[in-house]
Parts: structure tokens; C-alpha cells; sequence
């Protein structure tokens, strides 16, 4: 079942990207690409590698699991806090709507991640595909230091019977699609609510469309209306609660702040020449 469920994302991700492409990058940012494609991996080259240990860290605590006794159980107190306010979109919940956004939370957040680092490595100018990256690195590794200190469960763990029958048609994604509980399995667990990385990493993809907009006036508009469905998505599926979203969004904003202060600042180059000039070498 796993695979079957990664094939139909890849390629369904897989269809839209070359229609994004064409769409909102241009053959001729993708010819120049194709031409100066090394030399571009090379000044992003310490961008890609952190984001690579960030993420390979990320997987194999998470497949080694959190032990229970470092964290804090806040299911309760995050309960208490927020009240229902997540029930509230039983109110408005449909067949049709809920297959949007499951579809959304699966397929368009996948490409909504993917799109911008092809995007923005097609600039010529590496400075933003760097600073993507590392916003990237950002939120998962601050991301999972909140898993491991935080354990808390989301909505559809709380809010079992009314999910199911508050309306006669249940926007629980496991309802919904009983298939996507293995793909979620494989990078998720049920305590990895707070903060919202579907929250986060959205909103750090809308922001950067906000701030390349000159690049890309019309992807901006599309990024936006992904990032908000995916925001919605996250609650209205039961997965996550309104705080949890709360503190995704100001984590988009944290990572994309510290990517700036980070990247371009100084490049290797000049870096590479201080420790010459410093004698390290």
C-alpha cells in the first residue's frame, strides 16, 4: 500500500512540475540552467549539505522514536487552551471539500515544497535557492526539538466521536483515505503536532513567492492559495489544532528571518580568503 501511495505522488507531483516549469520559470532561465548547473551546485553546495544532515537527523530520530520521559505532555493543556475551535469546520465540512484538501495536504503540499528549490535554482543569482534551503534546514531541525520536548496528540485523536459523527460526512483524512495513514506513518507520528511543519514550511514557501515575486509575479498567487488551503487542510483534517498553526506560522517567519541574516552575507569566496589572509592555511 505504501508504495502504491508514494507512486501516485510522485507522479502526480511528477506531472505538475514540467507544467509549473513552463508555466512560471521560462525555457530561457531553463537553458541557462542547463549550462550553468554545476557552478551553481557548487555556491550552494554548504546550503544543500546542511539541509541534507538536518533532514537525515530528522528521519532517524524520528525511526528511533522519542522516549516519553524528556518531553512534556501538553495534549490536555493544549486542549484546555484552544477549547473546540477545530470543530467548528464540521460546520462547513463536505464530501467534495474534504477531498480537496486531502488532496491538498498530500499532493499540493508535496509540490509546493518541491517547485520553489527547482524555481529558484534556475535563477542565476543563487542567493534565494540558498536561503530556501536553509529556511528549510531551519524548520525541520527547530521542528523536531519541539517533537522531542513537546508530546502532544492532534484533534483526530481527541475529538474521536465528534469527528466521526458530527456531520455524517468525517474530514478526517484516515476516514477519508484509509491509503494516506501509511504514507503519513513513514514521516509523522501522532505526538508531532506542535508545531505544524504542513503550517510552516507553507507559509515559509508563501513568503518567499512574496519576496521573488519580481522573478515570479505569477507563481505568487499560486503559492498563496496552496499554502493557505494547506493551512486549513492541517485542521480541518483533524490533524492539527489552531495553536498548533499558530506556532507554525511564526516559525516560517523565524527560519525565512535567520536564512536572510545567514545567507549572503559573505560568500566562500571571500570566506576562503579571510582564512588565507588569517593564516590559518
Amino acid at each position: 500500500m505504501l508504495v502504491e501511495v508514494l507512486t501516485r505522488v510522485v507522479l502526480v507531483v511528477g506531472l505538475l512540475l514540467p507544467i509549473a516549469l513552463g508555466l512560471f520559470v521560462g525555457r530561457t532561465r531553463l537553458t541557462t540552467t542547463r549550462t550553468e548547473w554545476r557552478s551553481r551546485i557548487r555556491v550552494a553546495a554548504p546550503a544543500i549539505l546542511v539541509l541534507s544532515v538536518v533532514l537525515l537527523a530528522s528521519r532517524l530520530i524520528r525511526w528511533g522514536g522519542v522516549d516519553s520521559d524528556i518531553g512534556f505532555h501538553m495534549t490536555e493543556t493544549i486542549r484546555q487552551t484552544e477549547g473546540e475551535f477545530v470543530l467548528l469546520f464540521l460546520q462547513v465540512a463536505t464530501p467534495e471539500l474534504t477531498s480537496y484538501l486531502t488532496a491538498i495536504y498530500i499532493y499540493g503540499y508535496t509540490f509546493l515544497l518541491v517547485f520553489p528549490v527547482i524555481a529558484y535554482f534556475a535563477l542565476s543569482d543563487t542567493t534565494m535557492f540558498r536561503r530556501l534551503l536553509t529556511a528549510y534546514a531551519f524548520n525541520y531541525a527547530i521542528g523536531l526539538v519541539f517533537y522531542v520536548l513537546v508530546i502532544a496528540y492532534g484533534p483526530r485523536n481527541v475529538f474521536v466521536e465528534q469527528l466521526l459523527t458530527g456531520s455524517g460526512s468525517s474530514p478526517m483524512i484516515y476516514e477519508h483515505s484509509v491509503e494516506y495513514r501509511y504514507l503519513t506513518r513513514e514521516v509523522n507520528q501522532n505526538t508531532n503536532v506542535f508545531p505544524s511543519l504542513h503550517t510552516s514550511l507553507s507559509a515559509t514557501v508563501g513568503i518567499f513567492a512574496y519576496l521573488t515575486r519580481s522573478s515570479y509575479p505569477k507563481w505568487f498567487p499560486v503559492a498563496g492559495v496552496i499554502a493557505v488551503s494547506v493551512i486549513i487542510s492541517t485542521m480541518y483534517l483533524g490533524l492539527h489544532w489552531g495553536i498548533d498553526v499558530l506556532a507554525g506560522l511564526v516559525l516560517a517567519v523565524l527560519c525565512v528571518a535567520l536564512s536572510y541574516q545567514i545567507v549572503g552575507r559573505w560568500s566562500l569566496s571571500e570566506l576562503y580568503g579571510q582564512l588565507l589572509e588569517s593564516k590559518w592555511f
